[in-house]
């Protein structure tokens, strides 16, 4: 990561942060492992949000501390969509604004996805078939990864410049976002790993494992039990496992609130997964001013 660090720096763009986000390339020139890839990110609208894909330039976009006190905290969220799309509305950044809110720094992550032409189409079709699913996100999973390692050493790295504490850095991820999470927090190094994580609806299809880190990463997990795609036994693998290594672990089953709720309202239990993350965040010392 230590030949990235130049081009990190160089690559912030200059503009006020009161008023435009950042927008960070993680990388110089192609991303590692595809190097070949000829496609250019798009956008669309679907289930009533925006998302994007064919990402092949991963980038951290930077929504700084808002309000009176900046906590010193910083999260970088990694919206789902099954490694065809990103859910960059309810699940990027929506989560961002409430969060900055409430005095942390965020950094929405886009990472790289399937190549496709109608993501939300061909994943569906996909999903009816477990072998042509596999052989479309086997691949690029993997990539997914590096890049959220990578976010992880950029924000630590320059923790100074967004006057974050470097060792109050959180990953939260969703669906497969969670997934991507979870391989973080397993295959981490010193500069590369999360001080807590939160993986929301984890996607257990793709991820990388490995033993549950040493050091200290407190988990905060949340899911519904009438989850389309029946992800709560992905949750309390998870949830068991920070439990048997003894490390600090909250995890939430909600009655209802099925598959992807992010920030939506739909008027189910799982409406109140943002209040119960906040005191998660209270209760761990990670909205008081950092020392």
């Amino acid at each position: 990561m230590k030949k990235y660090s130049l081009f990190f720096l160089l690559s912030i763009a200059m503009v006020s942060h009161a008023q435009v986000q950042r927008v960070i390339r993680l990388y110089p020139g192609k991303a590692p492992g595809s190097e070949k890839w000829t496609w250019h990110e798009q956008a669309t609208e679907v289930y009533g949000t925006k998302i994007i894909y064919n990402v092949a330039e991963p980038t951290l976009t930077v929504y700084p501390a808002l309000g009176t006190v900046n906590t010193g905290t910083s999260v970088i969220v990694a919206p789902g969509g099954g490694l065809f799309y990103l859910a960059m509305g309810y699940e990027g950044n929506e989560v961002a604004e409430w969060l900055s809110k409430k005095g942390v720094t965020v950094f929405v992550l886009k990472y790289r996805l399937v190549h496709t032409t109608d993501p939300a189409k061909e994943f569906m079709a996909a999903f009816g078939s477990p072998q042509k699913l596999d052989s479309l996100t086997h691949p690029i999973f993997p990539l997914a990864m590096e890049d959220g390692l990578a976010a992880v050493a950029y924000v630590r790295k320059n923790a100074s410049l967004y006057k974050i504490n470097p060792g109050r850095i959180g990953f939260m991820g969703f669906s497969a976002g969670g997934g991507v999470a979870m391989s973080v927090a397993y295959n981490s190094t010193d500069e590369s790993r999360p001080n807590f994580i939160a993986p929301m609806y984890a996607w257990d299809k793709d991820i990388i494992g490995g033993p549950v880190p040493k050091e200290k990463m407190p988990a905060f997990i949340a899911v519904a039990s009438d989850d389309i795609f029946r992800l709560v036994p992905v949750s309390v693998d998870i949830y068991n496992k920070w439990l048997a290594a003894r490390q600090p672990v909250q995890l939430i089953i909600y009655q209802n609130g099925d598959h992807g709720f992010g920030m939506k309202k739909q008027g189910t239990l799982s409406d109140t997964w943002t209040a119960r993350f906040e005191e998660w965040l209270e209760a761990n010392g990670l909205l008081l001013p950092s020392k």
